[in-house]
């Protein structure tokens, strides 16, 4: 079993920076790929970014590439999203999560092949 909770979340301006984190207990991170999710008002819960079992590899959703950004720390069992230039359609309940189902290429951007999720951090951006 992986615990997971996030940290982070927050009521900011359009433009501004926030970093969430995501710590695991109860066993390493370091047999899972990651991957944080959103769930916005009246939304469908969304893939936003993944990162691969070692960290080489990392893959984002259109519409945060070139502002957020997604790295773990094995030291730390913990995962980040750094997130910059935020706009308000990012105002969302983000969510950290850990799968382990085989291939990570296949399966990085599907809810279904996540294990363990987190209770959520609310990010609230205002105009």
């Amino acid at each position: 079993q992986v615990q997971l909770e996030e940290s982070g979340g927050g009521l900011v301006q359009a433009g501004d920076s926030l970093r969430l984190s995501c710590a695991a207990s109860g066993r390493t991170f370091s047999g899972y790929y990651l991957g944080w999710f959103r769930q916005g008002p009246g939304k469908e819960r969304e893939f936003v970014a993944a990162i691969s079992y070692t960290g080489g590899g990392t893959y984002y959703t259109d519409s945060v590439k070139g502002r957020f950004t997604i790295s773990r720390d094995a030291a730390k069992n913990t995962m980040y999203l750094q997130m910059n230039s935020l706009k308000t359609k990012d105002t969302a309940v983000y969510f950290c999560a850990a799968g382990n189902s085989g291939s990570y290429y296949s399966s990085r951007t599907n809810r279904n092949k996540y294990d363990y999720w987190g209770q959520g951090t609310q990010v609230t951006v205002s105009s």
